[in-house]
């Protein structure tokens, strides 16, 4: 059977994440039961990671098994047909490898957060961004932040629900910048590694926030690291605003 990759981009605000649910919408269950429109069976996906409910996939990466050999243009125009009018796309389709693995093949994802910083609420962005109604110091957070790249045991910016074997990972980039969006001041978080444990972007972003805002000096970030306590994060920051940008692989099917 013919493997293809598929890079996807959606909003998640109407559904209860990337994995299929019996009850409720998700991303994976919108895109087999297009490709059941396809071809008439049932179809099991596979994706670069399990983005939680109301996260977003700008460069999310799947593959999928078709009995026949599709071109993939047609194939990704075909999708798109019958994906309709669900907020969900396939920006491309590219035949790889039986072996190829969107999740076991990828070497690293990309995350990125918007936070909106001003008092009236987001009308136009609303659900796409965190706002808060305050100003944040973006070069308190970045001292923040420094603290956690490279190689640690994340138990504290870890859900308690996270199901990954280990605690350790590998932090690689935290880039944090401030930008002037379309609705006001932005803040916005880049985060890079091969993997990352449920909630952990969300953990990070909502701990650097208090940084921000002159509530936690930027060692407690250290502090709360070393830890390896739950209870030593900050608050763990909303969905919306969070973004899986990318996903890197060796041979990149899409490049």
């Amino acid at each position: 059977m013919p493997r293809y990759a598929l890079l996807v981009e959606y909003d998640g605000r109407p559904f209860a994440g990337w994995q299929r649910q019996a009850d409720q919408p998700s991303v994976q269950g919108a895109i087999e039961a297009a490709l059941a429109r396809l071809e008439k069976r049932d179809h099991t996906i596979a994706a670069a990671g399990r983005t939680d409910a109301g996260v977003h996939g700008r460069g999310q990466v799947a593959h999928c098994d078709m009995e026949k050999a599709w071109d993939p243009f047609r194939l990704s125009e075909a999708l798109n047909y019958h994906l309709k009018p669900q907020p969900v796309a396939i920006l491309r389709a590219e035949r790889v490898a039986d072996d190829w693995h969107a999740r076991f093949s990828a070497m690293e994802r990309r995350y990125l957060f918007r936070l909106l910083m001003r008092r009236a609420p987001a009308t136009l962005e609303d659900g796409q961004v965190w706002r808060v109604n305050h100003d944040l110091d973006a070069d308190l957070m970045r001292a923040g932040a420094a603290h956690l790249i490279g190689l640690h045991d994340f138990t504290t910016f870890r859900s308690v629900m996270c199901q990954s074997k280990s605690p350790v990972k590998t932090l690689d980039e935290i880039r944090i910048d401030r930008v002037e969006g379309l609705s006001g001041p932005e803040i916005q978080f880049r985060l890079r590694a091969r993997s990352f444990l449920h909630n952990q972007v969300r953990s990070i972003v909502g701990t650097l926030e208090r940084v921000g805002a002159g509530a936690w000096h930027p060692d407690r970030v250290r502090d709360a690291l070393e830890a390896t306590d739950r209870a030593a994060c900050g608050p763990v920051c909303p969905p919306q605003g969070l973004y899986l940008t990318g996903v890197g692989y060796p041979d990149d099917p899409f490049v």
